[in-house]
């Protein structure tokens, strides 16, 4: 029986259950963690045209919460903790669609995936 306390402890861990203290006397309190990683909102249900400038770095929102998409304004702080901007500095002056649905295969560039129905079916944030 002695190995049984531990053993219930390590599974619980696995499984992201982490046992707390006991209060009252007798009763286990236990918290719950999520391992999953944040998931982005949709901001938009297509791309957006955009202007890029050789050199020049830009911040591409990952998280769908800010309001100056596809840019990031710094809504994930409070929004999204633990998601950031995706950065890239392009290698020359181009015309691009960079993704708005942030389920993109190649961030930050558009790839078609908002033409799937989960994303077409869902609904968008509410705008300011």
């Amino acid at each position: 029986m002695a190995l049984v306390a531990p053993l219930r402890a390590a599974m619980c861990v696995e499984r992201g259950i982490v046992p707390r203290v006991r209060d009252p006397p007798g009763v286990l309190q236990i918290l719950w963690f999520s391992s999953a990683p944040p998931q982005p909102v949709i901001a938009a249900k297509e791309p957006f045209p955009v202007e890029l400038r050789a050199g020049k770095k830009y911040a591409w929102c990952c998280c769908g919460h800010s309001k100056s998409q596809p840019f990031c304004d710094g809504a994930h702080k409070t929004a999204a903790p633990g998601v950031s901007p995706l950065r890239f500095t392009p290698q020359e002056d181009t015309r691009a669609l960079l993704c708005g649905c942030k389920r993109t295969r190649t961030p930050p560039y558009c790839d078609g995936s908002h033409k799937e129905e989960a994303v077409q079916n869902a609904q968008l944030p509410p705008q300011p």
